[in-house]
């Protein structure tokens, strides 16, 4: 009898196994199986969603306006004094990486400072990364719901200083059209290795 319990309790094991294998990666159905080194918890389809921002030109645009190529998002603000640059400049340089190879991606970077970071200023700071970087602003509540949609965290110092700094998440996140998030990287993450990773994501499109 306890041997017959043994091997009821490994087949569920296993089959525990196999249940969290599929939820993890995808499973045999996931046509980018192939590409993802990342576990997220409750899957790739709990990040992102719908989104609200304001351009440059101050001109309200959705998700769907913007998402038109594969993408790679980032939430930061202008005044950051290291970490926002160097994660901003590592994503253009991954993008410039991606374009020698034939591929296109749009590098966005979203601020969580709203109450400095103009349209204007948004797009000025975009612009000095890569000509081709889209930089997005926001009433607080719709970079607020921005943020939300895509699990990042951010939190403003005593902002009674004028120079005060914003704490928040260092991730990337990678965009597909039609298909909504599928990866994100961390800052230990170089150029190269994002264009690896996002051009094994934009062959199995």
């Amino acid at each position: 009898m306890s041997r017959l319990y043994t091997i009821l309790a490994a087949t569920i094991a296993v089959a525990a196994l196999g249940a969290t294998w599929i939820a993890t990666r995808g499973g045999s159905d996931d046509r980018f199986a192939q590409c993802r080194s990342s576990q997220i918890a409750g899957g790739a389809e709990t990040i992102g969603g719908p989104f609200e921002l304001l351009n440059a030109k101050g001109e309200t645009v959705t998700d769907k306006d913007l998402i038109t190529q594969p993408s790679l998002l980032y939430f930061g603000y202008t005044f950051c004094p290291d970490v926002c640059p160097l994660d901003t400049s590592r994503n253009a340089e991954a993008v410039d990486i991606l374009e020698t190879r034939g591929k296109m991606v749009t590098p966005v970077f979203i601020s969580i400072d709203p109450d400095r970071d103009t349209p204007e200023v948004v797009g000025d700071f975009a612009a000095n990364l890569h000509e081709r970087m889209i930089g997005l602003t926001g009433s607080p509540e719709q970079v607020k719901a921005a943020s939300q949609a895509y699990k990042t965290y951010y939190r403003a110092q005593d902002k009674s200083d004028e120079y005060y700094l914003v704490d928040h998440s260092t991730f990337s996140y990678l965009v597909l059209p039609e298909v909504g998030f599928v990866e994100f990287f961390r800052r230990d993450d170089t150029p190269e290795q994002m264009a690896d990773k996002i051009g094994c994501f934009i062959d199995a499109l």
